[in-house]
């Protein structure tokens, strides 16, 4: 993903989160942040050049996470910090959350920086 895909990932994200919710994890200005500073730790799920389906993560250098990890990125991190995973709603139930987790789990794997997912 990379800072142009913004605007469609906040609004998948938006959908899925403030019915369940009342809030999205990541605001706008946080999903841009995120994909300038670290988009390689961001995947998403293009159909007919549609996104349907993204992660977005961050680096985190501590064992555990604070109230800062929401909305930091430590480029000498080691902990991918998951911030959100959302599917658009027309392709939900049909497994792609899954895959693109296990999917991006995988990639992670072949990151020299990440040591473990949280």
């Amino acid at each position: 993903l990379s800072p142009e895909d913004a605007v469609s990932v906040f609004e998948i994200e938006r959908e899925a989160f403030i019915s369940v919710s009342g809030d999205c994890p990541l605001h706008l200005d946080e999903i841009r942040h995120f994909l300038t500073l670290c988009p390689e730790l961001s995947l998403g799920w293009f159909e007919e050049g549609r996104l349907v389906a993204f992660i977005i993560g961050s680096l985190w250098d501590q064992d555990r996470l604070s109230q800062a990890a929401l909305t930091l990125h430590k480029p000498r991190g080691t902990a991918v910090h998951i911030h959100v995973l959302a599917v658009h709603r027309t392709f939900r139930q049909q497994g792609k959350g899954s895959i693109l987790m296990w999917r991006y789990l995988q990639y992670l794997r072949c990151l020299p920086c990440a040591r473990r997912a949280v």
